[in-house]
Parts: structure tokens; sequence; C-alpha cells
């Protein structure tokens, strides 16, 4: 397909037998396009404010959206200017805990409300070192804390399924961006499913790199915290994979540094080689609302329908006790890093109780309940690496609820089942986060309710290459981002 240069966003136009335009299309057609000279950037970045303007006001994804003229400026320096990487003159929106110089960055808190860095964080610098023109944040919860995204900043952002459903958190604001065609491939970050549990709920794609494989920045503690990391977001596994690159990578200034190689040329495996474990619920720990197991077992069957092998499998450690060690490591960093904000009585007044309830969790931990914590961590990652031993991969489903009313805080029950902390409710997430293991969340498709659900594709430490190639193939079976949530399909092209 070609669209030539001026087409905008234009009319609609036919793509596999979908009416489909420039915003719909996926980053790397895009940049072959725009490689080829048969797209300019000035042309994508029109597409991509006319989208906004159409899709944005009902979602509140992107804020801090800069000024279009300025942007249209920027665009057209890009149309004859050399390459600079592959996502030169590719519209980005970068999560709002991400700092970018130059552009409003507030991690959702009325403390920074108008907060302009002085210099961008280290995966900016990679994207923006791309080619990729910064066209404003995607909302988060403030601090990052909670898989709902609301802040006192920006508001809430809605589910472009059912805008009186959360999209999920804490990226989403760029899972709904996604969704919504007004991105074609978006940064995130996950400590607790922050990349999961919105892909999930927007029907997009979100992968957890294996820990330090996209580095942290030099500030702060560098060695202790090894929970949460950064990762891409897309609506294709090749996008997903082509943004990984640009985001992976040693950072000399901090430790464990992990070896890198093209993500996106090893995209190819044979499903009918492949053995899968499916967890389910986890004997019973992880409460799921009525449909979700279902949902996934639907995208099981798909990579049996490939070949795959699946088997259902025992609880292959205590819940409780990955719950126990997940609180107290998580406690014991946000706490440390948090505490000026609490010992500042001024501050303390502006900060959500759920980020007041963490660093107090913090304060009272013992070095012994720490360590305790961390011997748990250590055990449980020999006991999965042993699983792999067996297993290609293991599955559990990427959320314990359906997009749940914007109202609401959080779930505080499900199934009748009491949620005792505020993110007791997205537990399932922990299994592969508290040991950094590579988790991508697909999309299984919609429930009887009409809401998007997925399922996460874990694997052994180091094998994202793998569980990427496992993710090509079930999109090549199914694409289900292809279904437009209807306030992509409803905005009027332009």
């Amino acid at each position: 397909m070609t669209i030539p240069r001026g087409a905008g966003n234009g009319p609609r136009t036919l793509f596999q037998g979908t009416a489909m335009t420039l915003t719909d299309l996926p980053a790397t057609t895009l940049s072959q396009m725009i490689a080829g000279r048969t797209l300019a950037p000035s042309d994508l970045m029109q597409a991509t404010l006319d989208r906004i303007a159409d899709t944005n006001p009902a979602v509140n994804a992107i804020v801090a959206l800069r000024d279009a003229d300025a942007l249209m400026r920027e665009a057209r320096v890009l149309d004859d200017a050399p390459r600079k990487g592959w996502l030169h003159g590719i519209p980005l929106a970068v999560k709002d805990l991400t700092a970018v110089k130059g552009l409003r960055t507030t991690w959702g808190s009325p403390l920074y409300a108008n907060h302009i860095p002085e210099a961008d964080a280290l995966i900016a610098a990679r994207m923006r070192a791309a080619g990729g023109i910064f066209i404003g944040k995607t909302n988060t919860p403030e601090w990052g804390q909670g898989s709902h995204s609301f802040n006192p900043v920006y508001g809430v952002t809605r589910n472009p399924y059912d805008a009186t459903r959360s999209a999920g958190g804490s990226s989403g604001g760029a899972a709904a961006a996604l969704a919504c065609r007004m991105l074609s491939v978006a940064d995130g970050s996950d400590m607790m499913g922050s990349l999961r549990n919105p892909a999930a709920f927007c029907n997009v794609y979100g992968f957890r790199p294996t820990w330090g494989l996209v580095p942290q920045d030099a500030e702060g503690d560098t060695f202790l915290s090894t929970l949460s990391t950064e990762g891409p977001m897309a609506r294709t596994i090749e996008d997903l994979a082509r943004l990984l690159d640009t985001l992976a990578g040693e950072n000399p200034e901090t430790p464990f540094p992990r070896p890198t190689q093209s993500f996106a040329d090893r995209l190819t495996t044979n499903p009918r080689a492949l053995r899968i474990g499916w967890l389910g619920d986890w004997g019973g720990a992880y409460p799921m609302e009525p449909g979700i197991l279902a949902q996934c077992e639907a995208g099981l069957a798909v990579l049996q329908s490939l070949g795959a092998t699946v088997d259902p499998l025992a609880p292959p450690f205590p819940a409780e006790q990955l719950w126990t060690a997940w609180t107290t490591l998580r406690a014991m960093l946000n706490s440390n890093a948090k505490r000026a904000l609490y010992e500042n009585p001024a501050h303390r007044a502006q900060v959500k109780p759920e980020t007041i309830w963490e660093i107090e969790q913090g304060l009272g931990l013992s070095a012994d309940a720490v360590y305790a914590a961390s011997v748990i961590r250590s055990r449980w990652f020999a006991h999965a690496a042993r699983l792999f031993d067996r297993y290609d991969a293991i599955v559990l489903p990427s959320a314990q609820v359906w997009p749940f009313p914007i109202d609401w805080r959080w779930p505080g029950s499900i199934n009748g089942t009491a949620m005792d902390t505020y993110h007791r409710w997205m537990e399932v997430v922990i299994p592969a986060s508290l040991i950094g293991l590579p988790a991508l969340s697909v999309p299984t498709g919609f429930g009887a309710n009409g809401l998007p659900m997925g399922m996460q594709i874990i694997g052994r430490s180091g094998a994202d290459a793998h569980i990427l190639a496992i993710g090509q193939a079930y999109h090549l079976a199914t694409d289900w981002p292809t279904h437009r949530p209807p306030l992509a399909i409803d905005a009027h092209p332009r």
C-alpha cells in the first residue's frame, strides 16, 4: 500500500480488507514509508494531531500536548533531513514518569505540576536519538502507584472500549493512546504489572523485559532497586521488538548490564516445538472475576492450534510467600525513595494515601524482614529456573478483574474476597515481577461484557527474544489489536 505525500489522515483506504488511515498503520510500516519517501513526517504529524483532536478528549490519554504549530515546524525540518534512526519522524508521547527535556513532566503529582526537566531521562534520550518527535506525555497514576491512571494534575484516563471504565495503569495513558491510534508505539514502565495490566485492558501488547535489559538512570539507588523496569508497548510484536531494540543497551553508570542483540530480527519460532505451562489462578490463590480464565484458555487454544503443547500446572511455589516478599521489598524501596515527601508536612498533605501507606509500611521494616524477603525471592528464582527446564513459557492471566468503573480508586473485592491492600487485586503479576522475568501481555479477545482481556506469556531470565517470537506467532494467528475500539472507529477522518 502507498499513501502519497500530502495524504494526511485522508479518506480511508482499504488495507487487508479493513478501512484504515495513516494512524492505523504500525510504526514499522510508517518508518519504511518515511524512509522510502512515500510519506513525509509532516503529513504523519498532521494526521496524528487530527487523530488526537478527534479522540483524546474522550479518553484523556495524552497530556502535556505541545503546541501544534511547533510540532509541525519540527516535523517539516525532518521531511528532508538525513534519517536519524528507525523512529525518524514518528510522533511519540512519553510516559509521565519519565523526564523529557523542556516538556512538562509531573509524575502525576501536584508537587510537580509545573516541572520542566532540563535533561532527558535515558530512555527518552534514546528515543530522541532514534529520530522520534516528542509530542507530549501519556497519563499515569500519581507516582505510578496503582493500576488505574488517574491523578490530581490531569484527571483520569478512560478505556477506549468503554469510556466508563479504567484503562489500567500505570501505563494506562500509553495503552489507551495506542488503542485509539493516537500513537503507533509507546514506552511504559512496570513494577507491578504496569506494562501488562493496561495492555490487557486496552487490547494491545505490553512487554516487561528481563530486568536490566533496559537499564536504569544513574539516580538514587541502582543496586537494590531491581523490581521495576521500563519497556515497550505497541499494536504489533514487530513494533514492540523494534522499540525494545531502541530502549535496551548497557548504561555504564549502572550495575548489572545485560548483553543485547536485535530483537526485531529474531521473531521466528516453530510453535509445534513449544511446551507451555498454564498456571490459571495459581490453584485458587488468585481470585478471578468470571470469564477471565476462560478468555485466557481461548488464547491458549490458539497456541495449541499452532501445534504447541499446553499443560495445566499445579502451583509451583506458595503464593502467600511471594506476596510477603513482594510487599516487603516494595515497601522498603518506596519508603526510602519517597521519605522526603513524607517528612515534609506540606508535601505529605499533597501525596495520595496509597503512597503514604507504602511509605509507612516501609518505616517499620527491620533488616531481618528485608533479608527474609530476599531469601524467598532467591528461592523462587531457583525454582522457576527448574520449571523452565521443562517449559518454554508459563502463562497466567494479565489481570484478575475486567476493566472496572473509573470512579473506583481500586477494586475492593473480587468475587466476594476482600482485597486487603490497594494493589492486592493485581497479585497475578507478582510471580514474574518479583524475579525480573520477561513477561509479554498478549490480547485474548473480548468477554461477554465486550471488554478486552490479556494473558502473560512468561519466560526464563534472558529469554526475551524467545518470548517475543512466541508472541509473534500468536499475533500472526490472531491480530486482536485490529479490532478497533469505538473511540477509534467513530472518530471522523479529516
